[in-house]
């Protein structure tokens, strides 16, 4: 894969900081962003993958109802407000 050129106009409070961080780690703003939009980009593909996922495991009829999950939720609330209670 070769390089390519892309540019992003950005505030001048951003660019100060992407200075700060190449500076103290000896790296050139260059590497500073990209490194920056890899971990980004990896982070949204994860979540999107997981988003999908879940949405297929939902069409095949493998999700939990709602109401299902509110009541386990609010059985496990109940749970510990009676043992915070018993702990007084």
């Amino acid at each position: 894969m070769g390089n390519q050129t892309i540019t992003i106009r950005t505030e001048s409070d951003t660019v100060e900081k992407i200075s700060s961080i190449a500076e103290a780690m000896d790296r050139s703003r260059n590497w500073v962003i990209e490194e920056a939009l890899k971990q980004y980009i990896d982070q949204q593909v994860w979540y999107l993958e997981g988003v999908q996922k879940a949405q297929a495991s939902l069409a095949e009829g493998k999700g939990i109802p709602h109401d299902e999950v509110m009541a386990e939720i609010a059985e496990l609330i109940d749970g510990k407000i009676k043992d915070h209670e018993n702990t007084e």
